[in-house]
């Protein structure tokens, strides 16, 4: 049996062939794992290089190696949009790999350390978001200052985190959104998000004033703004949940790459994780190219990848609309069963 038939087999019947620690979760857990078999056939999927690579060397690929080597080996001004999703300053175990918290000083030579070597990558066009915590954002912006033309602060909503005692709850982050110049796109129109109507006001004929009446009540379509509370944490009834312990939601991506990129454009990842950035550029008739170090990681990312091509909705957005938080069961048209 051929490579490509085996994966597709195994694609069908994920959910027979569980793992030990699989079978212990609850029964609608829905997070997605890997079996032995599955290691061994998605790591034939991956790529390292070790010499200066060739574009058609890492279109719609998987890198799996350090990526602060990787970046060195990589071809000049091949990326339309970059998103990285870099380890905070935190002491944090990712699979087997620790990072660990240093001063505030220390975490910014880091971020120089790769963010320093960008601008080779990127298109004149190109833009770039950089995630962070509220302790590492500032660092961020500073190393963003030297490099690039830094646009704004995107503060998301993570509702979910432990309380404090001490302290106000920490339920937010930042992704810090640059240019390489002035000339870069933002197709403002894909990104648009369908509000519910509080004050649904009518002009003088009595004809709705920017709203229209749907079944669930009046909605708007309006411009997003740069604090976003409509995502939802990946966690373990979503189907696009993984183990990885900092993974970011579908939605989040679809709304970066809609709207600093078009269809045919490169997306570049240099901290794929689990892979939910290349897994949304496919969706959305992107390419990718990823960079991770951990192994086990960058095969649950091919993983996704392959299950994409079955079912490419992205929970949260349909029809060229994003929806607020928790509305899935007001959408009009039946959602599939990825919704």
């Amino acid at each position: 049996m051929s490579f490509e038939n085996r994966l597709r087999n195994i694609i069908a019947t994920r959910y027979e062939m569980k793992t030990i620690e699989s079978q212990r979760r609850a029964p609608r857990n829905r997070t997605l794992t890997l079996t032995e078999e599955e290691k061994f056939l998605y790591g034939k999927r991956l790529k390292r290089i070790a010499n200066p690579a060739l574009l058609t060397e890492l279109m719609d690929a998987t890198l799996c190696q350090d990526t602060l080597d990787a970046l060195d080996l990589l071809p000049d001004h091949f990326v339309d949009l970059l998103f990285a999703d870099p380890p905070y300053n935190l002491t944090k175990t990712y699979n087997q790999r620790a990072f660990n918290k240093v001063t505030l000083d220390e975490y910014e030579s880091w971020l120089e350390s790769w963010i320093g070597k960008l601008p080779r990558l990127l298109k004149e066009t190109a833009s770039i978001y950089i995630c962070g915590d509220w302790y590492s954002s500032s660092a961020i912006n500073r190393v963003l200052l030297r490099h690039f033309k830094v646009r704004n602060r995107i503060t998301w909503e993570r509702e979910k985190g432990r309380g404090s005692r001490n302290n106000w709850k920490n339920n937010s982050e930042d992704i810090w959104f640059a240019t390489v110049s002035d000339r870069y796109v933002f197709n403002i129109e894909a990104v648009k998000v369908k509000r519910r109507v509080l004050a649904p006001y009518k002009d003088p004929s009595g004809q709705p004033k920017d709203w229209t009446p749907e079944p669930d009540g009046p909605r708007r379509i309006t411009h997003p703004s740069n604090i976003w509370t409509d995502l939802t944490v990946p966690f373990w009834s979503m189907p696009e949940n993984t183990d990885h312990p900092t993974q970011k939601p579908e939605k989040l991506l679809a709304k970066i790459i809609l709207a600093s990129s078009r269809k045919g454009d490169v997306v570049f990842d240099p901290f794929l994780g689990s892979g939910t950035t290349s897994v949304v550029a496919r969706k959305l008739g992107r390419h990718y190219t990823g960079v991770e170090i951990d192994r086990d990681y960058a095969c649950l990312a091919e993983k996704r990848l392959a299950l994409a091509e079955q079912n490419p909705n992205i929970q949260g957005y349909r029809d060229g609309l994003f929806w607020e938080r928790n509305s899935t069961g007001n959408q009009v048209e039946k959602l599939s069963d990825q919704e």
